[in-house]
């Protein structure tokens, strides 16, 4: 039976019941009641992240080290990334997904290769029509996600009786794009069909077509004396950096390519870029990869490697997704390794979360600790 307050263990103790701990107390492996045998564990508190005025980007980059869970990961980030551009013998590959050019991450991006961070980008062909449209004198515009008095429907109905189109909270007239076709007509298309390859063809490569659309950027952005800069494509083609865009087709961009070929000798060869990009993968001493997003360009970025000696020796990773679904965009770098694009000593993070808000971070703190 039970005394007053109910707790049968009394009782057991009472009849001199022997003890039954065992291996649930807190001993270690032989019994002797010191602390358990820890191999996997090992002294390292957790600190605490400091958020002060006047502290850098990089300070606060570097406090995250203390912390855990995402801090952790964007420390390390940083200071992967931080190595990989310090390294004057690494070969950098920027893979750039997702819509950052209009989301505002234009500077961000022409910066790095402007100030030689970057031998070469891989971004996809929506990223270069964006970044025209600004370069020639167009903008994108603060937006919503919705009018909480109307439908979701509704909202983006209206939105395209007034010729506007949406990406998330950004706006973007659609006259921009009338533009930007006139802007290849005029500028861009007719260069590539003047120019034939040496084998005396008119198929150019992807990349032939980013460097003659950089090339017109910069021109007519300077000439039309643009408040904006001449951004990505303009910073690539001034810095020969080769811009690879494997999926173009998938883009406006791509879309007037085909319009335009349809009434003029012109074509794209698809396959051109692969040795150019081959080559400068061969002919690396190190090879460092930043993936931001996934995508045909952070696949294309990694393939490189499979028909190389090599493999790359940095990589950093911006994503949202998850790996669970298999998919690339989530696939993790550790993953990549065991495909060989990785060095089994390979440095490489990943970081989760919105590229947006990341990139910027970790550019500003590599940057700071590099200059």
């Amino acid at each position: 039976m039970t005394d007053s307050d109910g707790d049968p263990r009394d009782d057991a103790a009472d009849a001199g019941g022997e003890d039954h701990g065992g291996e649930g107390d807190h001993a270690d492996g032989d019994g002797t009641g010191g602390e358990p045998n820890r191999e996997e564990f090992h002294e390292d508190p957790v600190g605490h992240t400091r958020a002060t005025a006047g502290m850098t980007v990089s300070e606060l980059v570097d406090g995250y080290g203390d912390a855990g869970i995402g801090a952790a990961s964007v420390n390390e980030a940083g200071d992967v990334l931080a190595d990989m551009l310090a390294n004057d013998d690494c070969t950098v590959f920027l893979s750039l997904a997702g819509a950052m050019v209009p989301a505002g991450m234009r500077r961000v991006v022409a910066d790095l290769i402007r100030d030689g961070y970057v031998d070469a980008l891989v971004t996809t062909g929506a990223n270069l029509t964006h970044d025209a449209i600004e370069a020639i004198g167009g903008k994108h515009h603060h937006g919503r996600t919705h009018d909480p008095e109307k439908s979701l429907r509704e909202h983006d109905e209206g939105l395209r009786d007034e010729g506007v189109d949406r990406i998330y909270n950004v706006y973007l007239p659609q006259e921009h794009f009338a533009e930007f076709e006139g802007h290849l007509r005029e500028e861009v298309f007719p260069a590539l069909e003047a120019d034939p390859d040496a084998d005396g063809t008119d198929a150019v490569s992807i990349a032939d077509l980013t460097r003659e659309l950089g090339r017109a950027n910069a021109e007519v952005n300077d000439r039309d004396d643009v408040p904006e800069g001449p951004g990505v494509a303009a910073a690539a083609y001034e810095s020969d950096v080769p811009i690879y865009c494997p999926a173009v087709q998938d883009s406006v961009l791509g879309l007037q390519a085909w319009m335009y070929a349809q009434t003029a000798d012109f074509t794209l060869d698809a396959l051109a870029d692969m040795t150019e990009l081959t080559d400068l993968a061969f002919e690396a001493d190190d090879a460092g990869c930043l993936l931001v997003g996934g995508g045909v360009p952070k696949n294309f970025t990694l393939q490189t490697m499979l028909v190389t000696p090599r493999a790359y020796d940095y990589a950093v990773q911006i994503t949202m997704d998850p790996e669970a679904t298999g998919g690339l965009s989530g696939a993790t770098l550790e993953e990549a390794r065991s495909w060989g694009k990785l060095e089994k000593d390979a440095r490489n993070a990943s970081v989760h979360g919105d590229a947006t808000v990341m990139l910027p971070m970790l550019v500003a703190a590599a940057r700071d600790r590099v200059e």
